[in-house]
């Protein structure tokens, strides 16, 4: 029987990836305007680039980029592009559909909810608190320090403790099949793929079940087996 829901937060609750698209496009034009000697289109696919090598969260990425295009820094430049992003994140910011209804009637099942997440622990509260979703979770767990990062066991177990569950009574829901499911897997967790906020491909990683839209939770915690299960 599940007795709690574990959930990633950044494109499982939080369409982060929209949210960082759009953010990101203004930042490098509020740049280029500011003197970055790059076209508008090049700099935009230089930063995504600078991403993936770096990581979403790296809070000096513009620093870097800056470098990279102009072969200096130029703190004009860089205050125009952070301003600009700070400016769109506050208007794009946004959970999926349903979420929020779909959490409480999840709580008024008597189900305990948490996160686990591989964003910086500050960056995953401002996002929740943005959001008005404090008191949703009984338990937040994200990366502090150099604390191990999904799949690895150790955020997984951390929830456990501080849920006093064992890992058949939780499902487990992410977006990423090699971080989240994996990971959830790994210690006997019950799992689902938020197929609607998948940015990753599966691979071989299957889950117990696949969510077009969160609000199919509810059926997954009444024991209804009609979405559909990979096997």
């Amino acid at each position: 029987m599940i007795k709690a829901i574990l959930f990633d937060l950044d494109n499982t609750l939080v369409d982060f990836w929209k949210m960082k698209r759009l953010c990101s496009q203004e930042a490098v034009r509020a740049m280029v305007d500011a003197g970055l000697k790059v076209e508008e289109k090049q700099g935009i696919e230089m930063l995504f680039r600078l991403y993936e090598e770096e990581g979403m969260e790296n809070q000096k990425i513009f620093d870097k980029f800056i470098k990279s295009v102009n072969g200096k820094m130029d703190y004009k430049i860089l205050a125009s592009g952070i301003a600009a992003y700070r400016r769109v994140k506050l208007g794009s910011l946004a959970t999926y559909p349903h979420t929020t209804e779909t959490l409480i009637r999840l709580r008024e099942k008597g189900l305990k909810l948490g996160i686990v997440s591989d964003a910086p622990v500050k960056q995953a509260w401002l996002r929740l608190a943005e959001l008005n979703m404090t008191d949703f979770f009984d338990v937040v767990i994200a990366r502090e320090g150099k604390a191990e990062m999904k799949p690895h066991e150790m955020p997984f177990k951390l929830a456990l403790k501080k849920l006093k569950l064992r890992p058949e009574q939780i499902l487990f829901v992410g977006d990423n099949p090699k971080r989240d499911i994996l990971g959830a897997q790994r210690l006997g967790m019950k799992t689902a793929l938020a197929k609607y906020g998948q940015i990753v491909p599966s691979g071989e990683v299957k889950a117990d079940f696949e969510l077009a839209e969160i609000r199919e939770l509810e059926k997954i915690v009444s024991g209804q087996t009609s979405l559909k299960r990979n096997v």
